[in-house]
């Protein structure tokens, strides 16, 4: 790839194809901090619907230096919106496709036909095959890719926060047994020494209460909140997504409910 074509790739980046993604990938490796190759090949991922873009864009996130850049970017009509004219442009190639030959298939008279009731039965044959944990991912959309608003900065950074948390283990050297006698001997004199006096507290003495500062952070609560937590498989978090937002849209209570039953069955299989 020339500065040419990355220039006009910049200025057209609905323009990438298969052939310029691996292109963008031989660059990455190269130049991992490359930032505007990176939203390129997010841009890329986005248009294909690919499983990939969500990880990619965590990566992305990892790799650049304003963040709140790239959420602009992400958020912006011409990363969003898809190519106009492109759908036209597609189907005029396939209507202007010359057909060099053709073949006209018989049924013969003692040639099965498949019919409805036949069919319903593989139909009903394939569903079956598909275990209901796979059922419920495709229902969930698992996988595709989040779509961001302008006014979801918040379900941004959750997206951004790992999904699980590993505490790093240091070794120390510990010290002897003797150091640590020595140590708690010199604590208890220097205890003694300073001669300490408790104070009783009066009888009629009020003890302060502290009141627990409960903050309602339900006006924050989105659908794609709820699906960042399913992604990264708060499955608890999720629920309580979705139960939020049956009381804020009780018109879609109906939709959020059968994700929430949906999500129970993933979390019963990955407990």
């Amino acid at each position: 790839m020339n500065l040419t074509d990355y220039t006009y790739l910049l200025n057209k980046p609905d323009a990438i194809n298969d052939r310029y993604a691996e292109t963008l990938d031989n660059v990455l490796t190269a130049f991992p901090y490359f930032q505007s190759a990176r939203v390129l090949k997010l841009k890329h991922l986005y248009n294909q619907d690919s499983f990939n873009y969500n990880y990619a864009l965590k990566v992305s996130a990892a790799y650049t230096t304003d963040r709140s850049i790239l959420f602009d970017f992400i958020t912006s009509d011409s990363f969003v919106s898809v190519q106009k004219g492109l759908y036209e442009k597609k189907l005029e190639e396939l209507m202007n496709m010359s057909v060099i030959g053709s073949e006209h298939i018989i049924v013969e008279a003692n040639q099965p036909v498949v019919d409805a009731l036949e069919q319903s039965i593989l139909t009903s044959i394939k569903e079956a095959s598909t275990t209901e944990e796979q059922k419920a991912e495709e229902k969930l959309e698992i996988g595709k890719p989040l779509e961001f608003s302008k006014n979801e900065k918040h379900s941004f950074q959750e997206w951004l926060q790992l999904s699980r948390l590993k505490p790093i283990i240091r070794e120390e050297s510990k010290p002897s047994i003797d150091d640590d006698k020595k140590k708690k001997l010199d604590l208890i004199d220097k205890f003694i020494e300073n001669n300490p006096k408790i104070t009783p507290i009066a009888k009629d003495a009020t003890v302060p209460v502290i009141e627990v500062i409960s903050e309602d952070t339900s006006f924050l609560m989105t659908e794609t909140l709820a699906r960042v937590y399913l992604e990264q498989k708060k499955y608890s978090k999720a629920i309580q997504a979705y139960e939020i937002l049956i009381l804020k849209y009780p018109e879609k209570s109906s939709f959020f409910a059968n994700r929430i039953s949906d999500i129970k069955i993933l979390q019963q299989n990955n407990n």
